[in-house]
């Protein structure tokens, strides 16, 4: 049997409504694309506990370290990757870290393509840079394309991305679209030709919109309950109310508030008569579902009883599903920006490096004992950069450095024999200034002998200035 080079069936089905037909699988109207974006934008902008789950779920992404595993590259491909995107290298010596103006940023790269978690796509422009004597390609950036700008995304019948159409910028100028080989696509839970992608906060979308008419009710409740209501009661014979109704829409508390009735009348604040709705427990487990949809059972601990093995074990799945996450970005990543820029600049057969997140969560405590274990196994040996990190870890001062208190101390330098600075006086011995004053004494003595000045003796007849 020959090898099937063609398919038959098709992934995005070939109709006039083209992948738009992914729009209408959306039961919620509010949620279909475009109009999503703007749901979506507001959840993670006005709601506490939503943006609490997508900084849980986006901050240990970005905080774990980024590596260029060169997996069999030759070294000048690893290192030329590496300095692009300003990654350091599996299993080699830090490197100074590129100056960032005018230059691609990893860091906010990753950041901006997070953003396919809120809205379930994230776009991206390669711009390359000419080197001088133009042998090589430079990634100057990756530009981002909001999901907002986008206008439609062609797919092809096979389920591919073909490109990408944004708004006009200008009226009257339409808008070229961008090819698949100029772009990066972040798209989170893509099924067949849906390049629009599934938002993290679309399960937890009807939580968000029943707590957010539930805080309003709740705000409500206590602005006309909180006080009471002011009620005027006319006397036996006031048959006009008027006065008494301005004076109950116009109670006001303050330090001259006041006012009176007549004889009989009475005004009293009228409170709530029965139970109120509560409506702060709906609220509560609401916002644990909105945890719940991203497996961020941990942040419910501490509103609920439970117990704190329990919610370790949820820290883990949460963990392992980061991990995977980390992973989906790095196979993009390696995909449409490692694997294309090797291409621009030694072709389709020269083998590339990959892009790997650090294990998330891996990275445990340099205990004391855990450093003792690893000596006394050989896996470490105790040099000096080991120590110098070990003491600024802890907190301990450092390590005390004889060069430099020789050259503190006076001490003889061991080359040369000489005092490499002169020693502090010792307590009783004489000074400087001592010596200096000593001198000048005998500098004038000499000056009194030459002129037969003499001076005054205990006892003698002779005054000062005479001649002996």
């Amino acid at each position: 049997m020959a090898a099937p080079v063609n398919e038959i069936g098709y992934a995005a089905r070939p109709s006039l409504m083209g992948w738009l037909e992914f729009v209408e699988d959306e039961p919620t109207p509010e949620l279909r694309w475009p109009r999503s974006i703007e749901v979506y934008d507001a959840m993670r902008s006005q709601d506490s506990q939503v943006g609490s789950v997508l900084r849980a779920v986006t901050y240990p992404v970005r905080r774990t370290p980024w590596r260029i595993n060169p997996a069999g590259a030759r070294d000048e491909v690893v290192e030329f990757v590496a300095d692009n995107l300003g990654l350091p290298i599996v299993g080699t010596e830090p490197r100074p870290l590129p100056r960032t103006r005018d230059r691609f940023s990893w860091a906010e790269h990753l950041r901006l393509a997070l953003l396919m978690l809120p809205f379930g796509h994230a776009y991206f422009e390669q711009v390359y840079r000419i080197t001088d004597d133009g042998t090589r390609a430079r990634l100057r950036k990756l530009a981002i394309r909001m999901p907002k700008t986008i206008e439609k995304i062609e797919v092809a019948d096979d389920g591919g991305l073909v490109s990408i159409t944004q708004f006009s910028a200008k009226v009257g100028r339409m808008q070229r679209p961008i090819p698949v080989d100029r772009l990066v696509a972040y798209v989170l839970e893509r099924e067949g030709g849906n390049w629009l992608g599934k938002s993290v906060l679309r399960n937890c979308y009807k939580n968000w919109l029943l707590k957010d008419r539930l805080l309003r009710v709740d705000a409500q409740t206590i602005e006309r309950n909180g006080m009471g209501i002011p009620l005027y009661k006319a006397g036996e014979r006031e048959t006009d109310l008027t006065a008494g109704r301005q004076m109950a829409q116009d109670w006001r508390a303050g330090a001259t508030a006041g006012g009176a009735v007549p004889n009989g009348a009475d005004m009293v604040l009228r409170g709530v008569e029965g139970d109120l709705p509560q409506a702060l427990p709906s609220v509560r487990y609401h916002d644990e579902q909105i945890g719940r949809s991203v497996l961020a059972h941990f942040l419910n601990l501490g509103t609920q009883t439970g117990s704190w093995a329990l919610g370790s074990t949820f820290a883990d799945f949460f963990t392992m599903s980061l991990q995977t996450l980390a992973e989906e970005i790095a196979d993009v990543a390696n995909q449409h920006i490692v694997e294309d820029l090797v291409d621009a600049n030694w072709g389709e057969n020269e083998p590339a490096p990959v892009i790997v997140p650090d294990e998330i969560g891996s990275k445990q405590a340099a205990t004391a004992q855990a450093l003792k274990w690893l000596v006394d196994a050989g896996i470490l040996r105790p040099d000096r950069p080991l120590e110098e990190a070990t003491r600024q870890h802890y907190g301990l001062p450092a390590k005390d450095n004889p060069a430099r208190r020789r050259r503190t101390m006076g001490v003889a330098d061991e080359g040369t024999g000489r005092p490499t600075r002169p020693a502090p006086p010792r307590p009783g011995a004489p000074t400087q200034r001592d010596a200096v004053v000593r001198a000048a004494g005998r500098s004038a003595g000499r000056r009194r002998e030459a002129t037969g000045l003499v001076p005054d003796r205990p006892g003698s007849g002779a005054g000062r200035g005479q001649r002996g």
